[in-house]
């Protein structure tokens, strides 16, 4: 069966607009699917949170045409701090997997790159 992990993601737009969120969310969680090995049939929920900034669309809308319609998701905003990086979507995936925790493989792409200098993605 496997242990829960929560797995994180984060990623940047260009541009505020719904072809941009979509893409770029899924983008980010097939990668974070990718690194580590899973499917979608491995996920057991999906937390979204986006920066204030961004009004365009649902990164939940995205993950339901991305193969996630049966998962259970949900968006939240991110809270606003003066110097945070914007025009960010954050994920936090939940999972069952083998994977021991420290093997779990983070991902961060295009500008949320600099969040996590510390995770290669």
């Amino acid at each position: 069966m496997g242990q829960v992990r929560a797995i994180r993601g984060a990623t940047t737009v260009d541009e505020d607009t719904a072809a941009q969120v979509t893409d770029r969310t899924v983008e980010l969680l097939e990668a974070m699917l990718e690194a580590n090995g899973l499917t979608t049939d491995d996920a057991i929920s999906v937390l979204f949170t986006a920066t204030p900034d961004l009004h365009a669309a649902f990164p939940a809308t995205a993950a339901r045409h991305a193969g996630f319609g049966d998962v259970p998701l949900i968006c939240a905003q991110e809270i606003d701090v003066q110097g945070a990086l914007a025009s960010c979507i954050r994920i936090m995936l939940h999972v069952t997997t083998e994977l021991p925790r420290a093997a779990v493989c983070h991902v961060y792409l295009h500008g949320a790159k600099s969040l996590r200098d510390d995770v290669v993605s």
